[in-house]
């Protein structure tokens, strides 16, 4: 076995040491802790037969800080510097981990210790965050199959591992169709249309593989250009279907890296472990974590917002037919179409493109604006942090000062794509908030997202797309790095019900619309000269453009997602396509090709957490816009708004329930008409 010395998981005091992790430390140091964690419990138990918080509790958070140092730059390079040799460990490490976890929430003795620790006279001393900590484990207990009998707690540990093992299969195989399909173009007029970004992008991109000409991937700011302004209808249609069939049975790389079968074992153990547990199915199991309180509920939301928005979403769908018409002489919308024509009508209408806008938006500008936007808000000041290891030149890490130049938190910031980078964006903890040895931990964040690189001696240049995407992301950054609750599982986001976790992050987006803010954080990139106000009203003015299309694209991923896990039934599986479509016919406006596999790339609910939780986005989507409407009644950047909101629902984490903090916040519980107003949609259903 590694040394413990020589193993840069293992003696990692703070941040990780990521020029020295080596894929061979991996299965070591994951090893040695799920070793001594193991031994240490039996220990803690044997030790006393009358159990306190400070004599369990607090060790047990020691030893699960312990795995989550190790493991936690091992799970990120895994999604940020993907290769090989990594996957290899990585996945030799899920069904330990897995195995781990289940034994932990199987332990009898452990159960007994907490049980006693909640019935006993020390529980009602305890602070809330505190008994929080208590009941969440007691719940978890449940969920972990503690009441099961010895055959079912095997069978538990079993599906666990196996769903660990898929889910990771899944989005390694979503990555290698991603990266197994490119497109090389010599011919420049097949580009006409294309922004000069995107172009250049694809120059670039071909040059770095000693290429000829561009090269066009599957990667967002490469596809997307090409959807959105590609006159070749071909070539749209060309990278749509290789982009739609990823992973599939269907297009260019058929049967290759096809999750079909996975969705449908992932499907089957997942309702096998939610009735084991004595739920009807994996959507009753998913709501024991969240706010919502039954599936029915789910339901009805998601259908209330789907009566409300379709009718507008028709008559955009019948605007944009009748304007391709018109202005185009095209006859029959095909899916490769929509985007292309809409930008079109976008320009047509409000005389504005996103890349009308990405000059204004050069990340030398952005970035300092976010910081200043997060400064007005809640007092805190962000810096830039020299000589700290990172796993790629281009990552960058900050600090978070509070209003008296107290530390509270780091973040890295990973802003470009690239090869072997997962797709999309995401916040993800490397550290959490904790007291050790009567000093506080700070936390520590990943800010991940996929945008255009710097193109030549160019500042990267964003959408205004992107703009609001890197505030999603730090919204919930700040979730996790702002807290002041010093108990690993209510700290930051941890302990978070699910469908209320998107609350700070959606909340943040609202800036980027913001006249106020955009004067810090928008700028010409060659001469300074601020978003001009005709611009920027031509942007108000379009924020609402496709609302309803939008909307109701959403809530079809979100009802397909809950639907599938509500109504699987094992005699028939999962039917994934054949619900994909009823859900379709009941909400969608736009109904793709027969070969569209959009399931089989469908990474949030298939391996990122998301499984019948997708509804979350829309859910959290009321909180945020509700408590957003606050600082429109009192100013944009009203510093005891600010102060409220990071104090109510920043610094409390998941130390007691979300709607207690939105409600100490809002002064009353959510209404759904900001967010009805936001999208430009009717109240009345």
């Amino acid at each position: 076995m590694t040394h413990a010395m020589a193993n840069p998981l293992l003696d990692a005091d703070d941040l990780p040491s990521y020029a020295a992790i080596r894929p061979e430390h991996i299965e070591p140091a994951i090893d040695r802790v799920l070793s001594e964690n193991r031994t240490e419990i039996e220990r803690l138990l044997a030790a006393r037969t009358s159990y306190t918080w400070n004599h369990l509790i607090q060790p047990l958070e020691e030893l699960e800080d312990r795995l989550n140092k190790a493991w936690s730059p091992v799970s990120h390079l895994h999604a940020v510097l993907d290769s090989e040799a990594l996957r290899a460990a990585y996945n030799a490490c899920l069904p330990k981990l897995s195995a781990y976890a289940t034994e932990v929430g199987q332990h009898q003795g452990l159960y007994r210790a907490y049980r006693q620790i909640a019935e006993g006279s020390e529980y009602v001393r305890l602070d809330a965050a505190q008994r929080k900590v208590i009941d969440n484990a007691l719940r978890d207990f449940r969920l972990s199959g503690i009441a099961l009998p010895p055959d079912q707690q095997a069978r538990y540990k079993h599906i666990q591992q196996e769903l660990s093992q898929l889910s990771a299969r899944f989005a390694e195989n979503v990555l290698d169709a991603t990266q197994g399909w490119t497109k090389r173009v010599t011919d420049e007029t097949q580009l006409a249309g294309l922004p000069e970004s995107a172009r250049a992008l694809a120059r670039q991109t071909a040059q770095q593989r000693a290429l000829e000409g561009w090269l066009l991937t599957l990667e967002l700011p490469s596809y997307l250009p090409v959807l959105n302004y590609a006159d070749d209808c071909e070539l749209r249609r060309e990278l749509y279907e290789a982009f739609c069939t990823r992973a599939s049975d269907q297009g260019p790389n058929a049967g290759r890296w096809d999750n079909g079968p996975l969705m449908e074992r992932l499907l089957a153990l997942r309702h096998e472990l939610a009735q084991m547990l004595g739920f009807q199915d994996y959507s009753e199991y998913s709501l024991a974590t969240k706010m919502a309180d039954s599936p029915d509920q789910v339901l009805a939301f998601l259908d209330g917002l789907a009566r409300r928005a379709r009718p507008q979403a028709q008559r955009e769908l019948a605007e944009l037919r009748e304007f391709a018409r018109a202005e185009f002489g095209i006859g029959a919308l095909e899916a490769w179409d929509i985007g292309y024509y809409s930008e079109k009508l976008r320009q047509h209408r409000y005389q504005l493109s996103q890349e009308e806008l990405r000059p204004y938006f050069p990340v030398t500008r952005v970035l300092p604006g976010l910081f200043a936007v997060a400064e007005k808000l809640f007092g805190i000041a962000i810096r830039l942090l020299d000589g700290i290891e990172v796993w790629h030149p281009d990552v960058r890490v900050y600090e978070i000062a509070d209003s008296s130049g107290q530390p509270r938190g780091r973040f890295y910031l990973d802003l470009y794509a690239r090869p072997h980078k997962r797709g999309g964006a995401w916040m993800d903890g490397c550290l959490a908030r904790r007291v050790i040895d009567g000093r506080v931990r700070l936390p520590a964040a990943y800010l991940v997202c996929n945008f255009t690189p710097p193109l030549g001696e160019d500042p990267a240049l964003l959408t205004h797309g992107e703009v609001v995407t890197l505030f999603h992301e730090f919204g919930h950054g700040l979730h996790h790095l702002l807290s002041k609750i010093d108990y690993l599982p209510v700290t930051g986001i941890h302990g978070v019900e699910w469908d209320a976790v998107e609350l700070p992050s959606q909340f943040l987006e609202n800036w980027c619309w913001s006249r106020e803010a955009l004067a810090l954080l928008a700028g010409h990139y060659q001469t300074g000269e601020p978003l001009p106000e005709a611009l920027y009203q031509r942007m108000r003015a379009a924020k609402t453009f496709q609302a309803g299309i939008l909307m109701v694209r959403q809530l079809e991923f979100g009802l397909f997602d809950f639907r599938l896990h509500r109504e699987f039934d094992p005699a028939r599986g999962g039917r994934v396509l054949e619900l994909l479509d009823a859900v379709r016919r009941q909400v969608a406006v736009i109904i793709p090709p027969s070969y569209n596999r959009f399931p089989n790339a469908f990474t949030h609910i298939f391996s990122g957490g998301y499984a019948a939780g997708y509804y979350s986005y829309k859910w959290a989507e009321v909180l945020s816009a509700d408590a957003f409407s606050a600082f429109e009644e009192n100013g944009v950047f009203d510093a005891p708004t600010g102060a409220r909101f990071q104090r109510s629902v920043l610094e409390t984490g998941g130390s007691r329930p979300a709607l207690a903090s939105f409600v100490e916040f809002r002064g009353r519980e959510p209404r759904i008409e900001p967010l009805l107003r936001a999208n430009g949609i009717k109240a009345a259903a």
